[in-house]
């Protein structure tokens, strides 16, 4: 489980309807660190943040604080209480590396397979050969899933490298606009084909201000926004991107038009395990999860609002310091 191993006792808090929580045992403390249980446990968020731990995957099932890191998570039992459990695992330098390692093998051999089904599907379809209809029909069907297939393991092998804090971010100044046209011009096909308007709600001339930022990683997080909302949008509505500074961020909004998303999605938006499991899929809620994974690299946040005409996703960035001029020229006489 995680990056290592993990004992045969968990630790464990019952956290009762009514009345204070109760340590069953002292393992739990012993994970944490602890001489003794906090003052206010009402989660499992609020236990390990008071404990000092941080999360270190997008649906906070591993934390960690200076080298020690846990799995945990809870349970709803039938009288409505709740148990709260912990589970350590390994969290060292050299067994992140290995897992790194393993992971680069992994992607290169998946998909290096995939890109050559790929290769070969787009050669016979490039007009060369005659092909009969019923061929070319699936060989645009190879196609068009061997390219899903490298865009699912590419997000599969960064969530899982992001889970160890190893998520490759390569940041440079600069503005947003590309960044958020080159999104909707990628993902411009599959809102004609849902019949749902695509707006970028920017104005050109009045520029936008400078980031500094990994531009794929932003990118990839702004289109996994507008495929989310694809997703769910109904035939006729429409999905606007905006931007809105407020120093010392950028606001990035992805909004939707139309039916609103229900207290239930919108709560459970970046879950990636707790999503996957209830929808009986991965591809949506790994794309969603890493797209946090990528903005909090940045040291940016995520979140969703809902109201009756709509639902927004949004990230924050941080915007870049003013650049610095130059020592003025000597006068040259």
């Amino acid at each position: 489980m995680g990056a290592g191993g993990t004992p045969a006792a968990p630790g464990l808090i019952l956290l009762p309807r009514q009345g204070s929580p109760r340590l069953l045992g002292r393992m739990l403390l012993e994970h944490l660190g602890l001489h003794e249980l906090p003052s206010s446990v009402t989660s499992v968020e609020a236990l390990l943040g008071a404990a000092g731990f941080r999360p270190r995957s997008a649906d906070r099932s591993l934390w960690e604080r200076e080298g020690r890191a846990v799995v945990a998570g809870e349970e709803a039992l039938e009288d409505g209480a709740r148990l709260l459990w912990t589970f350590p695992v390994r969290w060292d330098e050299e067994s992140i590396r290995q897992q790194v390692r393993y992971l680069g093998l992994a992607s290169h051999d998946l998909r290096g397979s995939l890109a050559n089904i790929r290769s070969y599907a787009a050669l016979l379809l490039n007009g060369r050969s005659p092909l009969e209809p019923k061929v070319k029909r699936g060989l645009e069907v190879i196609l068009r899933n061997a390219d899903r297939s490298l865009s699912f393991s590419q997000d599969f092998f960064d969530a899982s490298r992001a889970d160890l804090g190893a998520l490759a971010c390569e940041p440079e100044r600069q503005s947003l606009l590309p960044l958020l046209d080159a999104a909707v011009e990628r993902q411009r096909a599959a809102a004609t084909a849902a019949n749902v308007a695509l707006v970028l709600d920017v104005d050109p001339q009045a520029g936008l201000p400078d980031v500094n930022v990994d531009g794929a990683r932003i990118q990839h997080a702004v289109e996994a926004f507008i495929l989310y909302h694809l997703a769910r949008a109904e035939a006729g509505e429409v999905i606007h991107l905006r931007v809105r500074p407020a120093p010392p961020h950028v606001r990035v909004e992805v909004r939707r038009d139309g039916v609103p998303l229900s207290d239930e999605d919108a709560s459970a938006v970046f879950q990636r395990e707790e999503r996957a499991l209830r929808e009986k899929k991965l591809e949506d809620p790994l794309r969603i999860a890493l797209a946090r994974q990528e903005v909090e690299a940045h040291g940016g946040g995520v979140g969703v609002e809902v109201d009756r005409t709509g639902s927004t996703l949004f990230l924050t960035l941080f915007l870049a310091p003013p650049a610095e001029l130059g020592p003025p020229a000597s006068m040259q006489v």
